[in-house]
């Protein structure tokens, strides 16, 4: 038999209508339909990754991946031996095996490697690429051509595990770093031999660096004790100064556990002479305590216990020192009060007598009063609160927010004087002093306060009240007044009546162009005066000029606004339509006669036209006169202007059609042409059409006879421009197009200076490459293409010729794969030079190509000659450590010299391999003085100015060293994590920065590179030591820390929703607050660190949030079940909305509950009483619907074979947050669901 289960239709409406409109298509009666199953009615999502679907990735919660910071590139160079090369056949270098694997090698790590072969046959290796891509590069190239040779290390057992190091890094570095393959037997292999495989020179610095390890390891020794915690102080001595001689007398270091730590081991470290003569000191010192020491226990009050601490534990240090007795207090959290004293016996009673005396030293009293009359009591400014501390130095009051106590604290006679005396003071405020709260939406805040505290500083004065608005930042809206009983209610009786003003308000956007504004305002404001005066209670808001904003803010009564914005909305348009502008020339002389006798006339005709019209000065060179007004009135004004001018004077109008492709030619570069024209013609007045118009015609006006003379110049001009404007075009191969133009442009210009023709060549990004336009008159355009013609016919004329080249010369022609002979072609129109085969012993030379360009090679093939045998050699002398620094990436600065100077240059070809230093941080250091020797010799080959022009270059590019003085204690943080700070410097500034081992704690640190790189990484290094500096002094600030204690219950409020409620308090007070972990054993203990004033702060926000919380009650109220669902809504929307309006937490029973009706309310008493009476409202009003619908209860919506139908489950709790979670929170299951399992 299939069960049967119903839902409220609230939950299920969807389904439920859905269902209705099946039923009402089959024709079937409601009361006898179908029922589904649970699968048809709630058919199952398809799973993961289902076909044709890609399951993605859950976006990260930090958004887009950080870009990783890009790699350094480094270079490493090393030399494999003729007798330690794998391969020797050296009859096809470059083309065999070791080629096949360098670039194997390549593909695999990333890394570029370049091979060459020294005279003596060994290999030279140049690897370059991103640090760990040349070290794996490093140990594939000694492995795969180098050959193998393997050699076993023996150390005792114990020390692998430093030879492996933490997940196998040590092991890794010693292999990369040594080029090495290192096998360590496994743990339960009983032998001790280590075995290196590898080249020699690697085996060797492997066996050293893994020796080293060991004998560092035997030199150590570590022993911990576990002695009695109790006898640790006898052990420590007071104020550590026992143990502290013992470390001196021995040389090891002793670590004991702090007394906060409940830990009883006792760490000592160091040499194992040391570590045992120390052991055996420390044992003695417990035994003889063991033996001779006694306990007593006495009980004092809990809250006397931190006097007999003392500040940082200093009373218990001075108890031990003077009576040789350890005073064992129970932890601040605890409830215990009892406090054991441990020493010899006849010592006891002196400690006892000083553990009294410091417990009653000290008196704590608390005084009741209302948190509002705190500051009343504190008075303005504190005078209140000094007078008696003055009196009372000794006495410390302190006020807690949100409580209503006063703690005093010190000595018995003085704290119940200051008592006595606060409690006067509370006595007559209460007499004379009233509050009351009001609670008013935010947004309302700032109109209350109104314009620099307008409003309520207003109100306080007339009623002689306090009124405290909460800021912004708390997202309250209580608002307190405080004062005189009677001005308390005058003040909130108006507060009210404004709030209610307010809420009638609304605001409206007017989007109107900033160019009006001013016009809107008028001068002096009296415009907008007028609008004001007109709409009293609309207030209007233009934005501030900078801004160049065009919203325009209304606000006022709703009725009011409307009618407001109509108005300028009017107003706005007459402006758009009045503020069409015309401009008119007219001639000078005639300006006075538009202006009239005492402006008459251009008064009448601004009057009769409505327009706004205005002349330019008389100092002025313009003859413009600007019309403004609606576009009709302008063109009627400006007839009668033009009219005025034509009375006056003889003023013909022309017009005349010129091409409009020539308008610009015509007007020339700023107006020059055309303004050429009006002046020699009288002034006359040339009007072109707009650009883009379209238009032909060009107007000319002025006196009769300057218009002719006008038109016939501009007309001359227009037809000059016209034959000036020929144009021809001719097709040449792109490779002549070098040739054509010559060395210098030199063949380009002697063939426009003698045609006068304009000759464009096709630049590199133009598809037509063959393409050469040629612009002039037409008879210059036809010679100018005549000569090019008959060039391009030339060139394609091919012809071989050939000459003679000493062969000592070759070289220089050949070198450099072709280099010179490639320039050659490329400047000569593509011809072809060939040389001889070396060893062929002939001195002729063929050149093929067209007869001009091979003519002209010739010609420049001599010339080098020349110059080659008019060279000298200088040599210059630089350390060959600094030869890659002048080089430059991929010898970029040596080429940029040999070209600009036109100069050979190259290092000693017969000198020895040098040593290779590499470039990191921390092993290069600066050489002493300089000695040359053949290797550090570069050799310039060349004219001899140039030369010593060349010399000079490359001496400027050899780097100097400056020392830096930083302080020891900052390098590490310079260098950064895995050297990237100092990485990213030296590429930074391109220099080489050497930081000294730090086993040397030197405080200098030198900047190696070329003179003006050094200079700006000095300052970066020492613009990063004070922001280091500033960071060290900030972090001290920052590291201090408080730890408060707060029953774990409140845990959860404290943090919030989502954490909201913390993070609030981590944001406004700019703290760090960890909770404690599950497993920690203080589960109440909550850690504040961060400024000092600002934890101090945020503990006290936190206390105020734990007193609230304390104040809290719940409340249990009975409501019909059938009602529960419509009260929570639609996914708990409504019962959300309904527990932040009352400020308080609604909980409804579980499914199955023995009490299906009890819902239980908890918060403030008042806000409880409010909320459960809201609830009885919801309930009556729902119980009278269903009563009033027909035909009794409703069924709901109802399935067959309901998963919580089965046995051992129960139908989902709809307002559990674990059975319907909200989107985006994850909830730990607390079981399993009968929805099955749950999906995230």
């Amino acid at each position: 038999m299939s069960s049967v289960a119903v839902l409220t239709p609230e939950s299920f409406a969807e389904h439920r209508s859905g269902l209705k409109d099946q039923e009402i298509a089959g024709c079937v009666p409601e009361d006898e339909a179908y029922i589904p199953t649970y699968l048809e009615a709630f058919p199952p999502l398809p799973e993961k990754g289902a076909p044709g679907e890609k399951a993605g990735e859950p976006p990260s919660a930090w958004g887009s991946k950080i870009r990783p910071i890009k790699a350094s590139v480094i270079t490493q160079v090393f030399h494999v031996p003729l007798e330690e090369r794998r391969y020797k056949d050296n009859s096809q270098f470059g083309e065999g095996e070791e080629a096949k694997v360098c670039l194997d090698i390549m593909q695999r790590t990333g890394a570029h490697i370049e091979l060459s072969l020294a005279k003596d046959q060994g290999l030279s290796i140049m690897v370059t690429g991103k640090v760990d891509s040349v070290m794996k590069a490093r140990k594939e190239i000694v492995a795969r051509l180098q050959t193998q040779a393997s050699a076993t290390v023996a150390i005792p057992k114990e020390h692998h595990r430093f030879v492996i190091g933490k997940n196998g890094e040590k092991l890794q570095e010693l292999e990369l770093k040594t080029a090495t393959k290192i096998a360590i037997p496994r743990p339960d292999d009983p032998s001790a031999n280590i075995r290196i495989t590898g080249t020699k020179e690697g085996i060797e610095k492997a066996r050293h660096e893994i020796l080293l390890i060991s004998a560092e390891q035997d030199k150590r020794a570590v022993e911990r004790l576990s002695l009695e915690k109790a006898f640790h102080p006898f052990i420590a001595g007071a104020h550590n100064r026992l143990v502290q001689e013992l470390s001196l007398e021995t040389g090891a270091r002793i670590s004991i556990p702090p007394s906060s730590l409940p830990k009883d081991e006792i760490v000592i470290t160091g040499e194992k002479e040391a570590v045992a003569l120390a052991v055996s000191r420390i044992r003695a010192i417990y035994e003889d305590k063991k033996r001779k020491t006694t306990t007593i226990s006495v009980e004092v009050k809990k809250s006397q216990h931190k006097y007999i601490i003392g500040p940082k534990g200093n009373t218990l240090q001075e108890i031990l020192e003077a009576t040789g007795v350890s005073v064992e207090m129970p932890p601040l959290d605890s409830s215990s009060e009892t406090i054991i004293l441990r020493g010899e016996p006849d010592k006891l009673g002196p400690a006892l007598t000083q553990v009294y005396a410091k417990a009653k030293s000290v008196m704590v009293v608390e005084v009741t009063a209302p948190a509002w009359l705190h500051r009343f009591i504190i008075g303005k400014k504190g005078q209140n609160i000094g007078r008696i501390t003055q009196q009372l130095p000794r006495v410390h009051i302190e006020f807690t927010d949100g409580e209503e106590r006063i703690s005093l604290e010190g000595p018995t006679e003085e704290v119940e004087q200051a008592q006595a005396q606060i409690q006067e003071i509370i006595k007559d405020l209460l007499v004379r002093m009233d509050y009351t709260e009001i609670n008013i939406d935010q947004r309302f805040h700032r109109h209350l306060i109104g314009k620099n505290g307008a409003n309520i500083n207003r109100i306080k004065e007339q009623y002689k009240v306090s009124v405290r608005i909460a800021q912004d930042s708390e997202r309250s809206g209580l608002v307190r007044i405080e004062g005189d009983p009677k001005g308390v209610q005058l003040a909130r009786r108006e507060l009210m009546e404004m709030v209610q003003r307010m809420e009638n308000e609304r605001t409206k956007d007017l989007i109107v162009e900033q160019k009006f504004h001013r016009t809107i305002i008028g001068q002096k404001g009296e415009k907008i005066k007028e609008v004001r005066d007109k709409f009293p209670e609309v207030i209007i808001n233009f934005p501030d000029p900078s801004q160049k904003s065009d919203i325009v803010q209304l606000r006022g009564p709703k009725n009011e606004v409307e009618k407001c914005a109509k108005f300028l909305q009017k107003i706005i348009a007459d402006l758009i339509e009045n503020s069409f502008s015309l401009s008119v020339p007219i001639f000078k002389q005639f300006h006075k006669n538009i202006i009239g006798k005492g402006g008459a006339n251009i008064k009448k005709i601004r009057e009769e036209t409505n327009t706004k019209i205005d002349l330019p000065t008389e100092n002025s060179n313009s003859e413009m006169i600007v019309i403004t007004g609606k576009k009709n009135n302008c063109e009627a004004a400006r007839d009668r202007i033009l009219a005025i001018q034509r009375e006056l004077a003889n003023i013909k109008e022309a017009e005349v059609t010129i091409p409009a492709k020539l308008h610009n030619s015509l007007i020339g570069s700023k107006g020059c042409l055309v303004r050429s024209i009006m002046e020699d013609c009288g002034g006359v007045h040339i009007h072109f059409p707009s650009e883009g118009s379209g238009s032909d015609k060009v107007t000319i006006r002025g006196p009769a006879g300057e218009v002719e003379k006008a038109k016939k110049q501009l007309l001359q001009l227009a037809e000059e421009k016209q034959v000036n404007n020929f144009t021809a075009e001719l097709q040449a191969k792109p490779e002549y197009h070098k040739f054509l133009i010559g060395r210098g442009g030199a063949n380009i210009r002697r063939v426009r200076d003698r045609t006068g023709a304009r000759i464009i060549f096709p630049s590199p990004d133009d598809t037509e490459q063959e393409l050469i336009t040629i612009v002039g008159k037409e008879e210059a355009v036809r010679q100018a293409q005549k000569e090019l013609e008959s060039l391009v016919k030339n060139l394609d004329d091919v012809v071989e010729d050939r000459m003679v080249v000493d062969v000592r010369h070759h070289r220089h022609f050949v070198c450099r794969r072709g280099q010179v002979l490639r320039e050659l072609a490329e400047e000569y129109g593509g011809v072809a030079v060939s040389f001889p085969r070396t060893g062929a012993n002939s001195q002729r030379v063929t050149l093929k190509g067209a007869k001009d360009c091979v003519e002209a090679a010739k010609k420049r093939i001599q010339e080098i000659i020349e110059d080659l045998e008019s060279q000298v050699t200088v040599e210059v002398a630089i350390p060959q450590r600094y030869h890659r620094a002048v080089m430059g990436p991929k010898g970029c600065r040596i080429q940029h010299i040999t070209r600009e100077h036109e100069v050979q240059i190259k290092n000693d070809p017969q000198r020895a391999p040098a040593e290779v230093l590499p470039q990191e941080n921390g092993e290069v250091s600066p050489e002493a003085e300089f000695v040359p020797r053949k290797c550090d010799v570069i050799t310039i080959s060349g004219r001899a100015e140039k030369c010593e022009l060349a010399k000079a270059a490359l001496l400027a590019l050899v780097p100097i060293t400056e020392d830096v003085e930083v302080s020891y204690e900052l390098h590490r943080y310079i260098i950064g994590q895995k050297g990237i700070g100092i990485r990213k410097m030296m590429e930074d500034y391109e220099v080489n920065i050497w930081v000294p081992q730090p086993e040397k704690q030197l405080d200098v640190i030198k900047v190696t590179g070329l003179a003006a790189n050094v200079e700006r990484a000095k300052q970066g290094l020492l613009e990063r030591v004070k922001e280091l500096q500033a960071e060290q002094e900030d972090r001290a600030l920052r590291s201090f820390k408080v730890t408060m204690s707060v029953d774990p219950k409140f845990h959860p409020k404290i943090i919030g929703r989502k954490g909201a409620v913390i993070s609030q308090i981590r944001k406004d007070h700019d703290v760090s607050i960890q909770f404690p972990d599950k497993g920690d054993e203080q589960q109440d203990l909550i850690v504040i660190s961060g400024y000092e004033r600002n934890v101090e702060e945020a503990r006290q926000a936190i206390q105020q949030l734990v007193a609230e919380l304390q104040e809290m009650v719940s409340q249990d109220v009975h409501l019909d079940p059938r009602t529960h669902a419509r009260i929570i809504g639609a996914r708990g929307k409504a019962i959300r909305k309904l527990m932040e309006e009352f400020k308080v937490d609604i909980r409804f029973p579980q499914p199955g509950s023995d009490e299906p009706d009890k819902v239980t309310v908890t918060g403030l008493p008042e806000t409880v009483d409010n909320a459960i009476d809201h609830l009885l409202n919801l309930e009556e009003e729902y119980v009278s619907a269903g009563d009033d619908s027909s035909g009794g209860p409703a069924k709901g919506f109802v399935v067959r074979d309901a998963p919580w139908n089965a046995a051992g489950n129960k139908a989902p709790d709809m307002s559990s947050a674990e059975d319907f979670p909200t989107f985006g929170t994850v909830v730990a299951p607390k079981q399993a669901s009968a929805w099955g399992p749950k999906k995230f």
